[in-house]
């Protein structure tokens, strides 16, 4: 039988970062965690006794395919260069890696171009039959589910097939060790009763079927307008979003209030929604935009000939929203003028048109924005104090993103969906270590920047991928410093030292006579050597990030 013989693991071992300061732990861009076997075990338990054997089988079975098919993905990418059969056995030698199981390859015949695949693994201090031992005793059956589950979910991911996995020997059972055989489902007799372990539990969709039922139910009940516009769940968010649901039955006029880019015409749309006046007009009007000589004019409307270049009579937008909804963003940079004609707007309910003594009811339902401090500019004498308590009745703050980590993953996954449709690119979503740099950003440009942001990532990343943290951001900063690796003795070792260079170490560096650019190039090439041509191993031992590497590497060969 033909030895299979693993590859070097340095760039696996590279992918692993131990990053104390943020509290997380990495493979390449997704985030791990370092579990004791005894908690998985006592879920293990807990499951079994609760649900029964066969749902916990199916939902530990899952549960490693997930993982399988991620590994999967990460083998493909990193290794995609490398032959077959060592890109293939990358999901070994990261079970192994990942504390799972000892993997020891006896056979492997595979073809991707044909679908065909044969292989068989002996398993070694697998942390599923220790713990099902020490838990339960002897079993009658191999009790290795989530490896099984990781096995096919990373054979049919690599293979573009349903590659299906048993475990034919177990320790468990009273072998010596555990061993499983992997062929196309179609290739077993019992294929389909095994494949059954891979579908959805269908206890598990009958509950949250009946989940959604009591969801749509209490809904109605209680009167509540979804606004597919809005997508958050931080607390901020909700009280804001509670504010407009009880402004939306009464006819008070609105002040938004946030930072530019927060999502204030969402609000409004929101409000305009679920008020009586759906039906009619939403009309939106950025004030800052409007230049201020016209101002008047576009909002309420000119005669023929009032002033020079009124060559028609045009009605404004305060009487094209009536009967609906007026969103006047930036209110706070209305002209003097302006704003005392709005306030009579307010208190009496009409217009005058420029250049018309004649007087026009009209019957909307004003929602007014800023995005600065009215009181200040009201000391200032920028802005009307009447009018200012007139708009005030009823303000709304909409949080900054940056105090609503919690709604980032959903906004994320709104956008995505959004924008994988309108370009008509299919992705898998972004990377964990891509979720948590956006969580640690500061979104200066809120809600709108982050939406700018994903239309990048989806039109960067790679068709059918995942987005990566250089498909949004330019730069991170000192995003992955302060971790540490593995090294190949199985100790942790800091990717990133902090502190400043030695002074012998300079001496050495000047001694040399080596200029700065041969030496940026000689340091380039080590680091990329170290990592085995792994250019995201080789950012991490020089302290910059994969984006800033490839553009020194570009410089450097030009």
């Amino acid at each position: 039988m033909t030895t299979i013989r693993y590859p070097e693991s340095n760039d696996l071992r590279d992918l692993v970062r131990f990053c104390e300061k943020d509290g997380t732990i990495w493979l390449d861009e997704s985030r791990m965690i370092l579990m004791h076997t005894a908690a998985l075990g006592a879920l293990r338990k807990e499951l079994l006794g609760t649900v029964g054997k066969e749902h916990t089988r199916r939902i530990l079975t899952r549960m490693g395919y997930a993982s399988g098919v991620r590994d999967a993905e990460l083998a493909m990418r990193i290794r995609r260069d490398q032959p077959l059969q060592d890109a293939f056995v990358t999901g070994p030698q990261l079970h192994m890696l990942e504390g799972i199981v000892r993997v020891t390859p006896l056979h492997l015949k595979m073809d991707v171009d044909s679908g065909d695949f044969e292989g068989e693994f002996l398993w070694e201090n697998s942390w599923e039959e220790d713990i099902h031992l020490k838990e339960f005793g002897r079993s009658d059956e191999p009790v290795c589910w989530s490896q099984i589950g990781y096995a096919t979910g990373y054979t049919s991911t690599f293979m573009g097939r349903f590659i299906l996995f048993k475990e034919v020997e177990c320790v468990a059972c009273g072998h010596n060790n555990c061993r499983i055989v992997g062929k196309p489902v179609e290739a077993w007799e019992d294929g389909e009763e095994h494949a059954n372990y891979f579908q959805s539990d269908s206890m598990l969709k009958h509950l949250l079927e009946l989940r959604h039922q009591v969801d749509y139910l209490r809904t109605t009940l209680t009167q509540q307008t979804q606004t597919p516009q809005l997508v958050g769940m931080s607390k901020g968010f909700k009280q804001a979003q509670e504010l407009i649901g009880k402004a939306s039955r009464t006819s008070v006029t609105v002040l938004l209030l946030g930072e530019t880019g927060v999502g204030k015409e969402r609000f409004a749309r929101a409000l305009h929604q679920g008020s009586e006046r759906r039906q009619g007009p939403f009309v939106a009007v950025n004030c800052a935009a409007l230049p201020h000589d016209l101002i008047e004019s576009e909002l309420f409307g000119v005669e023929k000939g009032a002033f020079t270049g009124a060559q028609a009579t045009r009605m404004g937008k305060f009487e094209r929203a009536d009967g609906g909804t007026l969103f006047l963003d930036e209110v706070g940079e209305l002209p003097l003028a302006a704003q005392a004609k709005l306030l009579r707007v307010l208190q009496e309910g009409e217009i005058e048109r420029l250049g018309d003594d004649r007087t026009r009811k009209i019957n909307i339902r004003l929602v007014a924005a800023t995005n600065v401090d009215l009181s200040t500019t009201v000391k200032e004498g920028r802005f009307r104090s009447d009018l200012y308590y007139r708009l005030n009745v009823y303000p709304v703050k909409i949080p900054p993103l940056r105090d609503r980590v919690a709604d980032i993953q959903p906004l994320v996954e709104a956008m995505l969906e959004r924008f994988c449709t309108l370009h008509e690119k299919p992705l898998l979503g972004v990377s964990d270590k891509t979720l948590q740099a956006m969580k640690q950003y500061p979104w200066p440009g809120n809600v709108r920047e982050l939406e700018n942001m994903i239309e990048r990532g989806v039109i960067l990343a790679p068709q059918g991928g995942w987005i990566e943290v250089e498909h949004l951001f330019t730069h991170l900063g000192d995003a992955e410093s302060w971790e540490s690796s593995i090294s190949s003795s199985g100790r942790l070792e800091s990717s990133s030292t902090p502190g400043k260079c030695s002074e012998s170490l300079l001496d050495s560096i000047i001694g040399t006579g080596i200029s700065l650019d041969e030496l940026e190039h000689a340091l380039l090439t080590e680091a990329v050597g170290r990592s085995g041509g792994n250019l995201a191993g080789a950012a991490r031992l020089l302290g910059i990030t994969r984006p800033q590497l490839q553009y020194r590497l570009k410089r450097n060969s030009s």
